[in-house]
Parts: C-alpha cells; structure tokens; sequence
C-alpha cells in the first residue's frame, strides 16, 4: 500500500517531536521532588568568552537519586534579541516542580530566585541588546573589555544578597508571585535550550562529584566559560556552600524525608549566604577585583560606558530672570559635555574598528584599552570639575 506524501510527511514530522520531546524530558520537563533542592553556592563567574555570550546561571537538577548542579555557563543566544528565562524549582500540590528555562524577547518568571549576576530575582540586569548586537553591564558581569567593547557600566542596588534558598513556595521558600510582565512574557513564543545546553546537563549529570550527596552543595564545577567543558582552566569551584547541607533521609531519623525545609538556609546558621562572590565579576582579565553587592561603581573604561549628563535641579533664586540664565548656561554646559562624549566614542569605535582590521596582538590592543580608559576617566574628571565651576558661580551671593 502507498502512502500519500502527505501523510508520510506528517508521519516523519511526528517522530522528530517525539524525539525532540524525548531529548528535552532528560533535562526536567515535569520531573517533581518531594524535597527541596540545595542553597545555591558561592561561586564566581568566569570571563565572558566572546561576544553574543549570554549568562545562564548554574541550577540543581534531579537524576531520580539525587540533585546535582548544573554549572553556570556562557551560551551563544540563539538568535539576535533573545534572553535566557533560567530554570527554577517551585513547590506545588504537595511536591518540588521542575521550571525549564527558555529563550524569549522577555525575561519571564523564574521563581523569584536571586541566582546573581544580574539575575536578582526578576528580570535581568546584565545587559541588553541592541542594534542586533548584545551589551555588557560590566558591574554585574565578568568581562574582558580586551576583547569585547559592546559594554556599559551601570550600578544594580541588590538588597536580596543573604538569601539563598533555591526555591520558590513551601516551607522556607521565596515567597514571589509573576508580574504582570512576567505573565505576558509567558505568553510570549519561546526557543527551547539549545542543543549545548542539553549537552552541558548531560555532562555534569554523568559527573558523580556533582551531586548534592556527595559534594555537601559545595560543587567542585559551579561555573564554566563554556557550555560542557567541566574541566580545565574555564572550570570555576564553588568557594562554600549556600548554606549548611543536611542529607534528607538523616532529618528525624529518616521518617519525614520528604520535609522541603532540609536544605534551607536558617537564621544564624547562614553566614556563608552573606558572600556575594555570585553578584560580582571575577578578578583579573583586565578587570578590578570583584566588589561586594556590586554597589559601588567601576571607573567607565570607554566613552560608550559613561551615562549622558543630566541637568541638575532648575535655579530658584527667586528672580525669574537670573533662573532663566543660569538654566541656559546649564542646558549648554550638559549640550557640550554630551558633544564631546559622542565624539569621544566615536574615535574610540574607529580605533577598534582598526585594530579588527590589522589583527592586533594582544599587547597593542592592551595598550588601547589603557589609553582608552585614560581618556575617559580625564574627559568626566573634567566635565565634573566644569559643573561644580558652574555651580559655584551660580551660588547667590552671601550677604557682607
């Protein structure tokens, strides 16, 4: 009997679903626990590879033993304008629910879970795209601006740097509910993990030290710099444990194994939650050292990094006229100053653009970078000097 094309295309259109579906159940589509995964550990995360890089952050999956972690790792997006919505583990009808990430225009919901580096619980603070091409917020991220001058420097006020807990819902877990933009996010159409992603689960679920029973929730890989590579230079060891590890089965002697609360972080038993090693860059690669909850600004290292100046609050001297020509003399001020970084920027991209051209050595284009951030940091100690100038001329005169 022959069948129509049709039909044989349906057929075979079917069997790479069932595939397809097959591959991605291993990474924990519906699988559901009856204990709370570990505290997320401390660790810090390795240099941004290459550009088009996008932070995953690493996760506790379950092998139908034990839960092992994932390392956090950088993975080429999949497409321009797409960001990673990481997996979260939320508790629901009496057991743990595994989440899969995916891509998508917008960050959707994700358990509430601060899993750092710019993921602090909802949304993501680590970069954006555009112009097709992905920028790095270098205050939350580990990049070599070397190699990667796509970056900006903006400073994320993380007040959620003690807590831990990897999940959301039951007992001792993040209590946090979608957005209304999270929501829609949700609605949105996604792209499943890519195929490296899948791999990287599957080589760190094939390494024994990886789980929770044997590493105590300190894994000896918490992050890579690439996706599957678990050995290595790239390969980054937790520094400590999210918090104190307790084995479910020794919680009242083995009877209530089940109990979420075996794993969460307690109240004065939770010092090594404090650490912010997850919200800060590594040291080195040209970079300053990591700085604690990441609130305290990096000096900018291109023209593109610095934020266009703002006028300050409108004069109020009382005299309508005397307020009208100090804005004036403000609005030009701030209209020059932003001149300038445009034009610095400008000159700087041209120099980039030719190093590219020339394949520079590292050396050459170190001494770039030294020359770049030299001239940035002179350009805004200037403009600062200028606005103070300014507004001490404008002060009111004291009364003799």
């Amino acid at each position: 009997m022959r069948i129509a094309p049709s039909i044989r295309s349906l057929l075979f259109t079917l069997a790479v679903l069932a595939v397809s579906a097959s591959a991605f159940a291993q990474i924990g589509i519906g699988i559901s626990v009856n204990f709370g995964p570990p505290a997320i550990p401390v660790y810090e995360q390795p240099p941004c590879p290459s550009p088009g890089y996008l932070w995953t952050p690493g996760y506790w999956a379950w092998n139908g033993d034990d839960y092992y972690w994932v390392p956090g790792t950088w993975v080429a997006a999949p497409q321009p304008g797409v960001l990673w919505t990481p997996n979260w583990w939320g508790w629901s009808g009496g057991a743990f629910i595994f989440h899969e990430g995916f891509w998508g225009p917008h960050i959707g919901f994700y358990g509430g879970i601060n899993y750092g580096f710019g993921y602090f619980g909802n949304g993501y603070e680590g970069g954006r795209w555009q112009g097709g091409e992905f920028f790095y917020n270098r205050s939350v991220n580990n990049v070599n601006i070397t190699n990667i001058h796509n970056t900006y420097n903006t400073t994320i006020i993380n007040n959620n740097t003690t807590n831990r807990v990897s999940y959301n819902g039951g007992e001792g877990g993040i209590n946090a509910r979608p957005r209304p933009e999270e929501e829609q996010a949700a609605r949105e159409q996604h792209l499943p993990p890519v195929p490296v992603q899948i791999q990287h689960e599957q080589a760190a679920r094939n390494e024994p030290q990886q789980r929770a029973s044997v590493n105590q929730g300190r894994p000896p890989v918490a992050a890579t710099a690439r996706p599957a590579e678990l050995k290595g230079a790239g390969a980054v060891p937790a520094r400590e444990a999210g918090a104190p590890y307790h084995p479910p089965a020794a919680t009242h002697g083995g009877t209530e194994a089940g109990r979420p609360q075996n794993n969460v972080p307690r109240p004065g038993n939770n010092q090594p939650a404090a650490r912010s090693e997850n919200n800060a860059p590594r040291p080195g690669n040209n970079e300053q050292a990591a700085r604690p909850e990441n609130n305290v600004p990096r000096p900018p290292a291109h023209a593109s990094e610095v934020q266009p100046h703002e006028a300050p609050a409108r004069p109020n001297t009382g005299n309508a006229k005397v307020d009208q020509k100090y804005q004036q003399q403000q609005d030009k001020l701030i209209q020059k100053q932003n001149q300038e970084h445009q034009k610095l920027q400008a000159k700087q991209e041209q120099e980039h653009q030719r190093l590219a051209q020339q394949n520079a050595n590292d050396a050459k284009k170190q001494q770039i970078e030294q020359r770049h951030q030299q001239q940035t940091q002179q350009m805004e100690q200037k403009h600062t000097q200028q606005q103070q100038h300014l507004q001490q001329k404008q002060q009111p005169a004291r009364p003799k």
